[in-house]
């Protein structure tokens, strides 16, 4: 796919392995023949941006003007 969609200035892709659970096997089958460093984290996920987030990304007011409507336009079709 970079062949596609990577431009030639494009830092190496990264990929990202979303678990539910804990699955080594599920985990180990994922990345079976990565020949990359690859880092491990755990998330949690919050209904509500922490305070420093808050003013530094825009509203989904904006992110639709951004857009020009395109993402109300493809729930109506």
């Amino acid at each position: 796919m970079d062949a596609q969609v990577k431009a030639a200035d494009d830092k190496p892709t990264i990929g990202l392995l979303l678990c539910r659970q804990q699955n080594r096997l599920v985990a180990e089958y994922a990345l079976s023949g990565i020949d990359k460093p690859i880092g491990v984290a755990e998330y949690q996920l919050l209904r509500d941006l922490p305070e420093p987030l808050t003013g530094s990304l825009p509203s989904i007011e904006q992110i639709e003007a951004e857009l020009g409507g395109d993402v109300a336009d493809e729930g109506s079709s």
